[in-house]
């Protein structure tokens, strides 16, 4: 096999959470560079139709569904009109999120809280039973979930976000374990301080200058710097990689 037919994913249908914004528009059109048929799935219509219309531009099969990630029953619904229009989902990239900067926990919400574990963790959760359920049929398939520098940090400004990401490592590995039988490879990405309109109000912040001094690489990245990182894990090259949290970071967690 040539080295870069292990990252072509021609022929995979791959869907995206949260990918019309950020990391998550930034791994779909890379999932298209690569031969993927993307789906996104995200709350802004607008912002869904965007990211479409890039899609398209590429030439990539592409189709973009509303959806929020915390309204359990549209959860199965949305995945099964993806299979119905495109076929089975082959990739599945748990990208979507939010963060709730409440400056701690003397200061957040029970609900601000729910919110965000809902969005972070429990659609995680819920959206790859149903994907992984396919792809068990299909005997293959790939589950990306995006976690964060705060899954090893801890946060004084953030806890529900921190919390989050820091179990979805736990249950990348959990999963995993238990799909390896299936040949599904479970992986996450663990994005450093990237360029987003979530990361927008740090660059405000006194934390900003002490994320510049930390991170050697002396910038914050780039969405698209993400999407090498979920090429490979989608793709063959992958096969035998599971249940591992890549850092892409700039080297940020190295000091």
């Amino acid at each position: 096999m040539k080295p870069l037919s292990l990252f072509d994913l021609t022929g995979r249908v791959a869907v995206v959470t949260g990918g019309n914004g950020g990391i998550g528009r930034g791994i779909a059109l890379g999932l298209a560079g690569a031969g993927a048929a993307v789906v996104v799935l995200g709350r802004n219509e607008e912002k869904n139709a965007s990211v479409l219309a890039e899609l398209r531009a590429m030439g990539a099969q592409a189709m973009a569904v509303k959806l929020d990630v915390r309204d359990r029953a549209a959860l199965e619904p949305a995945l099964g009109r993806v299979e119905s229009e495109l076929g089975p989902i082959g990739i599945l990239v748990n990208n979507a999120g939010i963060a709730n900067i409440s400056g701690g926990i003397l200061n957040e919400t029970p609900e601000d809280w729910d919110n965000v574990m809902e969005t972070q963790l429990h659609s995680v959760f819920l959206l790859s039973k149903i994907a992984a359920a396919s792809m068990v049929r299909q005997k293959a398939g790939k589950i990306i979930n995006i976690g964060s520098m705060l899954s090893y940090f801890g946060s004084s400004f953030a806890p529900s976000y921190s919390a989050a990401k820091g179990a979805i490592i736990q249950l990348t590995k959990s999963m995993a374990i238990e799909l390896a039988q299936h040949n599904i490879q479970v992986n996450a990405i663990a994005p450093g301080w990237i360029s987003t309109d979530m990361t927008a109000p740090v660059r405000t912040m006194p934390l900003y200058d002490e994320i510049i001094t930390r991170t050697p690489a002396g910038r914050f990245g780039e969405t698209e710097e993400i999407a090498g990182t979920a090429v490979y894990l989608a793709s063959k090259a992958s096969d035998f990689v599971t249940g591992e949290t890549i850092r892409v970071d700039g080297g940020y967690a190295i000091r």
